[in-house]
C-alpha cells in the first residue's frame, strides 16, 4: 500500500511537471559588422596645404557646394560603414581665435543630446601639428569632431557622421573602429 502511494505521488508530479516551456523574449541585438583590415595610403592633394594617411577602404569626395567654393573642403566616405568625415580648411588670416571658438561651439552644440564630451589634445611640435579631438558620447549626431592647426597659418576641421539614426549602442563598434582611423589621420598629418 505504501508503495502504491509513492508511485501515485511520483506519477502525479511527473504528469504536472511535463508541460511546454513558456516562450521567453530574445534579447535585443544589433547586426555584426564585418570590419576590413587596417591599411593606409598617403592622401596628398596637390592644391591643398596638407597631407595625411587615410584607410584604403575610404574614398575622398571633393565638396562641390556652391555656398562654400573652397577647393580644400571634402568628405572622406566610408561606404561599408555608412559613415563620412566632413573636413574643412581655412587659411588663418588673423582669425585663429575665431576659428577655434567656432570649432568648440560646433562640438558643444551636441551637448543637448550628448551624455559627455571629452577633449583630447595632440601635439607634434616637430611638424607644427596641434589638434583637439572631441569625443561626444551619447546619441549625438556627430560622435567625434576635431580640429588641427599650426597656430599661425592653417586651420583644418573634421566631423564624423553616420547615415543612421544616432544610437550610440548600435554605432559604438563602428565609432571605435573609425576613431583609430581619425587618430592615425591626426598623427600622420603634415602641413606643406
Amino acid at each position: 500500500m505504501r508503495y502504491f502511494r509513492y508511485l501515485t505521488v511520483v506519477l502525479v508530479l511527473l504528469f504536472f511537471s511535463c508541460s511546454k516551456p513558456k516562450p521567453s523574449p530574445r534579447p535585443v541585438a544589433y547586426f555584426r559588422l564585418n570590419l576590413p583590415p587596417k591599411h593606409y595610403v598617403r592622401f596628398n592633394p596637390d592644391s591643398c596645404p596638407y597631407s595625411f594617411d587615410i584607410p584604403v577602404y575610404a574614398r575622398v569626395m571633393p565638396d562641390r557646394d556652391e555656398k562654400h567654393p573652397h577647393h580644400c573642403w571634402m568628405t572622406i566616405v566610408f561606404p561599408a560603414l555608412k559613415a563620412a568625415i566632413s573636413v574643412t580648411y581655412y587659411p588663418v588670416e588673423g582669425n585663429l581665435e575665431q576659428l577655434v571658438d567656432d570649432s568648440y561651439t560646433l562640438a558643444y552644440k551636441h551637448s543637448i543630446r550628448a551624455d559627455d564630451i571629452t577633449e583630447k589634445e595632440f601635439v607634434n611640435k616637430k611638424y607644427g601639428v596641434y589638434a583637439t579631438v572631441f569625443d561626444i558620447t551619447g546619441n549625438a549626431a556627430s560622435p567625434m569632431q576635431f580640429h588641427i592647426t599650426d597656430s599661425t597659418r592653417h586651420f583644418f576641421r573634421g566631423s564624423l557622421y553616420f547615415r543612421a539614426r544616432p544610437n550610440r549602442d548600435s554605432l559604438d563598434p563602428a565609432i571605435k573602429f573609425l576613431e583609430k582611423d581619425i587618430i592615425r589621420m591626426i598623427e600622420s598629418f603634415r602641413w606643406k
